[in-house]
């Protein structure tokens, strides 16, 4: 017999706890031993009673969601999941921060029963308290942030082969890719010239407040993908919901509604497949933390075509399920944790074509 999963539930509304707590339950897996109405009872929870995830809003009383999130981290570390309403992306926004403060995924509370997506809803619920409860995740010290470990990235014989201009950078990222991708784009230097295309895998209505949220905290532009559009410089596109994104023979965006490939739209397959074919040489992927395989295949296929392909560690991992896959076929010509991934793409930048780079 399976384990049981403990959930607490933290929401100042009583409708919505009773709600979540009435929906989580409908899975015999699962068994919510706490519902509380703001951080403050949460945080007290926690501390007496050792759930194996919580489930945690955004707006409320006393202690709102992310000082909450923080707290627990740095003092009794546990997976934390924002289940929250879509809303404005200055809103959605500090969902991110709350990711960053340590919260392993974001999902969008579902709403009322007469909702077109509520069964939907349910599902990556449960799916997500399911997945999330098998994360390992570790005590946040207070207010510090990891500093990248001293040391090259790569040995030279590592990447020497890799003697062709890098003019397009792909990553692919699902579970706990925000803060990864706040990471390496806070990494790269203000002057970055190469445009990053970006998938990842997020809920519905998310997209916007993660744009914002990445626009506020790397300096870099950040925008949603629009069709046609030429990749500018030192620009962010993140791949739209429920498109696929790739990249055009003009150099220009590609968006379809193809089919799902392994039933996600956008996939990171996609892009990674596109950067191979248009690309060549020409393109660098990174594929970042996610459960399931998607891109791996296709970050062997830029591999073969000559990119440079980098892979995220397991250490520093939510789930190594998308990286490791692609370690586990020979895909990722170097393992790095995200401070080095920032590193090595500002050296290759700064690099091109392999001829030192002076100011």
């Amino acid at each position: 017999m399976e384990r049981e999963i403990n959930v607490l539930v933290v929401d100042d509304s009583q409708v919505a706890r009773m709600l979540l707590v009435h929906l989580l339950e409908s899975d015999p897996q699962i068994r919510v031993i706490g519902a509380v109405a703001d951080g403050r009872a949460a945080l007290d929870f926690v501390t007496e009673n050792k759930p194996d995830v919580v489930l945690m809003d955004i707006h409320m009383p006393r202690m709102d969601g992310f000082e909450a999130t923080r707290r627990i981290m740095e003092t009794q570390p546990v997976p934390i999941i924002i289940c929250s309403a879509t809303a404005n992306p200055r809103e959605v926004a500090t969902t991110f921060r709350l990711m960053e403060a340590g919260a392993v995924a974001c999902i969008e509370k579902p709403v009322g029963r007469d909702h077109a997506d509520f069964e939907a809803m349910v599902t990556n619920l449960l799916q997500t308290v399911k997945l999330m409860s098998e994360v390992k995740v570790v005590r946040r010290w207070p207010r510090m942030r990891s500093t990248p470990p001293p040391g090259p990235v790569a040995r030279p014989v590592e990447l020497q082969d890799a003697r062709a201009e890098v003019k397009f950078i792909g990553i692919g990222a699902s579970t706990g890719g925000p803060p990864l991708l706040q990471t390496i784009l806070a990494g790269l230097p203000k002057d970055f010239s190469v445009p990053i295309l970006i998938v990842q895998h997020i809920a519905h209505g998310f997209l916007p407040g993660l744009a914002e949220w990445l626009n506020q905290t790397t300096g870099f532009k950040i925008q949603i993908a629009s069709y046609g559009a030429l990749l500018l410089p030192g620009h962010v596109y993140l791949a739209p919901d429920d498109f696929h994104m790739g990249i055009g023979a003009s150099g220009r965006i590609l968006l379809t509604k193809e089919e799902p490939e392994d039933g996600l739209r956008p996939a990171v397959s996609f892009l990674f497949r596109s950067l191979a074919e248009v690309c060549g040489p020409n393109a660098l992927g990174v594929l970042l933390s996610g459960m399931g395989k998607d891109g791996a295949v296709e970050l062997k296929l830029m591999k073969d075509k000559g990119a440079i392909t980098i892979a995220q560690d397991k250490e520093s991992s939510v789930v190594h399920g998308m990286p490791g896959e692609a370690i586990r076929l020979d895909a990722a010509m170097l393992i790095l944790p995200p401070e080095k991934i920032a590193l090595l793409l500002t050296n290759l930048a700064n690099n091109r074509g392999g001829k030192e780079h002076h100011p």
